[in-house]
């Protein structure tokens, strides 16, 4: 449709055109004493016409020579600019191939030729950060070099070309790499001190929440570990299985780190509402609890949520249970007898829960039950430690009610379970 109507367009000046010359009878006289020339009107306007167009190709040839100094040298900086550009992927592709040396001397040329374009007054836009690049791929290649004098000095000076307000990424991305650096030199508290002079979002991105774990753990540092490692959850930076084992493992540590009841109980007072409710941290906990000589009434109530969960519970964790609760049922008062009572009628052939049950029947002086649970719980047991410590209560008892030979026998099986 448009080329329709330039069609148009061109044949309607056409005809306007021969309409205007074909009649026109007008004409000009130039007076040149002692000479006159007389011209038509259509030929003057040709002559204007042509006159015209040769002024303008002439002013174009001539501001197009003039012009050629500064094409050529606008030509040359292009030239240096793009051989600063290829020397700088050069040392990305040969950081990346592992070639060190190489992609070292790629980026000191980078930053040669960007130096020669400064000196010339011809400075590129982005001349800061490609220097601060430049100078962050040699101080890596130097870093899996092991020169560390030269990767020092590479780091600064990337840090010195990369402003906050021009290239804040890129200061960020050094500071984080001096962070990686200083783990992998073994030196957390450096990795901490990088880390600090992240502005607060980018200390809360994920790269740089997993550097701060690391060095946190290498440090032992164990309450600022956990709550990284709870920020990266947060973040799913890690799987939900990897994310629950690894906040496990650093709560474990933080309950381990306590040399007193107090500090115990300051250490899962700290710990969230769902990681009081995992088994295997209430269980260390009351443990914990119990070697350190606290209150067993205390420790009851924190394996409480364990307790309501034990059906769920493989057996080692069961096994663990019991032997926490075990260890406080001097003390037990109705309640818990109750709960435990409970539990082995809901699953009387769970030999751990008869042998709890059997336990805590020795310790409220109920003999006859106790006999008959425990040697049910003896014969079924699978975990060698309750094993043993079944057949031990049992020669007790047989003690107790003067059974001598049934309590031989029964050390005995205790002595070769």
């Amino acid at each position: 449709m448009r080329a329709a109507l330039w069609l148009l367009a061109l044949f309607a000046v056409a005809v306007a055109i021969a309409l205007f010359a074909g009649n026109n009878q007008g004409t000009v006289t130039l007076f040149w004493p002692p000479y006159r020339v007389d011209l038509s009107l259509n030929l003057v306007v040709l002559l204007l016409v042509l006159a015209f167009a040769f002024l303008h190709a002439a002013f174009r040839a001539l501001a197009a020579l003039f012009d050629l100094p500064r094409q050529a040298l606008r030509w040359r900086a292009q030239q240096k600019e793009r051989a600063v550009h290829a020397s700088l992927l050069d040392a990305i592709s040969h950081l990346l191939a592992g070639r060190f040396i190489r992609a070292r001397k790629a980026a000191e040329m980078s930053l040669a030729q960007e130096k020669s374009l400064s000196a010339a007054e011809q400075k590129l836009a982005n001349a800061a950060q490609i220097r601060a690049i430049a100078h962050l791929l040699a101080a890596e290649s130097a870093q899996a070099l092991q020169d560390r004098a030269a990767r020092d000095e590479h780091l600064q000076q990337a840090l010195v070309h990369a402003p906050v307000r021009e290239a804040q990424e890129t200061r960020e991305g050094a500071l984080m790499r001096a962070a990686r650096w200083a783990l992998q030199d073994r030196d957390p508290e450096g990795a901490m001190t990088w880390l600090k002079g992240l502005s607060q979002g980018a200390a809360r991105r994920t790269l740089a929440l997993r550097i701060r774990l690391k060095a946190a753990r290498l440090s032992r540092h164990t309450g600022e570990a956990l709550e990284t490692a709870r920020l990266l959850a947060k973040h799913r930076a890690f799987s939900p299985d990897a994310a629950h084992s690894i906040v496990r493992g650093l709560a474990v540590d933080l309950l381990n780190d306590a040399h007193d009841v107090p500090q115990l109980q300051r250490a899962w007072e700290s710990l969230e509402p769902a990681e009081r409710l995992m088994p295997e941290l209430a269980i260390h906990a009351a443990q914990r609890l119990a070697a350190l000589g606290g209150d067993p009434h205390l420790a009851r109530e924190w394996l409480l949520p364990a307790w309501e969960q034990q059906a769920q519970l493989d057996d080692p964790l069961k096994v663990k249970l019991v032997n926490a609760l075990e260890e406080g049922l001097e003390t037990i008062d109705a309640d818990w007898l109750a709960r435990i009572e409970a539990a082995h009628r809901e699953n009387p052939r769970d030999a751990t829960l008869q042998y709890l049950a059997a336990v805590a029947c020795v310790k409220r002086q109920l003999w006859g039950k106790a006999q008959q649970l425990m040697g049910q719980a003896a014969i079924s047991l699978r975990d060698p430690v309750l094993h043993r410590n079944a057949w031990r209560v049992l020669a007790l008892l047989a003690e107790e009610r003067g059974d001598q030979p049934a309590a031989e026998q029964a050390w005995k099986r205790a002595a070769s379970a």
